[in-house]
């Protein structure tokens, strides 16, 4: 299994939102993240779906200030599917 193809198994969260979220973010943001930024998007996948909804989708800001500005580069570019 490829990284990305780990990735792409651990981003299914069971909750359709974060699921297209975090889709989206793999096939057109991911590619653009330093290694750093990597490391951090994998401390997010441990993060509950109802944290990650939460700081998603319901404004809240995270404690981590890495997490915190990784969440709000995701939220920024994401779009929903019409």
């Amino acid at each position: 299994m490829t990284d990305l193809s780990r990735l792409r198994w651990r981003c299914r969260r069971g909750m359709r939102e974060l699921d297209l979220l975090f889709d989206q973010f793999l096939q057109q943001g991911y590619g653009a993240l330093s290694g750093v930024e990597k490391d951090t998007f994998e401390l997010l996948l441990d993060c509950q779906d109802d944290r990650l909804y939460d700081w998603f989708y319901q404004g809240e800001r995270p404690d981590d200030p890495a997490i915190a500005a990784l969440v709000e580069r995701i939220r920024s570019g994401f779009q929903s599917p019409d």
